[in-house]
């Protein structure tokens, strides 16, 4: 099975190039990335091709011939609300995301559908009010453009999910490759990380089992285990699953 990623010198997109690697159903890994991925080079796996991409707003029948054949693709690709102005946000969050998925929506076919994962975030909101954040309110409006898409092709099969606090902790796998994090994170990851971890697990997303996670979800599984409820959101048939989704379906909740 070929799968795409994007975001994969990121946190979030490297726990998620790690699973796909140790996945052995996965037989070819596209990765369009705007520079070289130091993971990728230092596993030397022959299923890898990563691809630089400079313009994600563009896909050009070249691009497209070599991303021939994939099921599906886990967007990773993404940055912090605090990093970038709100124009430069809004494209990368929201016009990245649905350029991408228009153009991999010729990789889908009635024998195929193409599997898109959108990975939103914890307190995204399809209903924003006046005093909604920017990241809130673009990630909503992300999911309900690629709601429209689902509904107006069946083969799309794309879907949202809503990490809350991504932890690589114990991701050891990871450590050497994920981007230097922010002060804040470094004086509160410590001090935080033990509560939520124990006393809000709802909350908790470890990198290794939300990268396994996102992967087989682009892989075509658990699409018969999204229906409407508390923590998934059923927007026709585009799902929106919250984090306690997330756990829920992988297991998580227990342990």
């Amino acid at each position: 099975m070929h799968i795409i990623l994007t975001g994969a010198t990121g946190l979030v997109g490297a726990g998620t190039l790690d699973a796909m690697i140790k996945m052995k159903d996965i037989t070819k890994i596209s990765i369009l990335s705007r520079r070289p991925v130091k993971m990728a080079e230092d596993v030397k796996d022959p299923r890898i091709n990563v691809i630089i991409h400079k313009d994600f707003e563009k896909y050009d029948s070249e691009l497209l011939s070599q991303l021939k054949g994939a099921s599906g693709c886990v967007w990773a690709l993404g940055i912090s609300q605090t990093q970038v102005g709100k124009e430069e946000y809004v494209k990368i969050t929201k016009d990245y995301a649905l350029a991408a998925s228009k153009a991999f929506q010729t990789l889908a076919s009635e024998q195929e559908p193409f599997n898109f994962v959108y990975v939103s975030g914890g307190g995204a909101t399809t209903e924003p009010g006046r005093f909604s954040a920017i990241y809130a309110r673009t990630k909503g409006e992300t999911e309900l453009a690629l709601a429209e898409m689902r509904k107006a092709n069946p083969v799309f099969h794309a879907s949202s999910i809503r990490p809350a606090f991504v932890d690589y902790a114990k991701h050891e796998a990871i450590k050497p490759y994920i981007p230097v994090p922010n002060l804040t994170y470094r004086i509160f990851l410590p001090v935080l990380g033990p509560g939520i971890r124990c006393g809000l697990p709802w909350a908790w997303s470890p990198t290794e089992e939300l990268g396994r996670f996102m992967t087989e979800m682009a892989m075509g599984r658990y699409k018969n285990q999204f229906t409407q409820g508390k923590d998934i959101q059923m927007i026709g048939e585009f799902p929106i699953l919250e984090n306690s989704a997330f756990r829920r379906l992988a297991g998580l909740d227990g342990k």
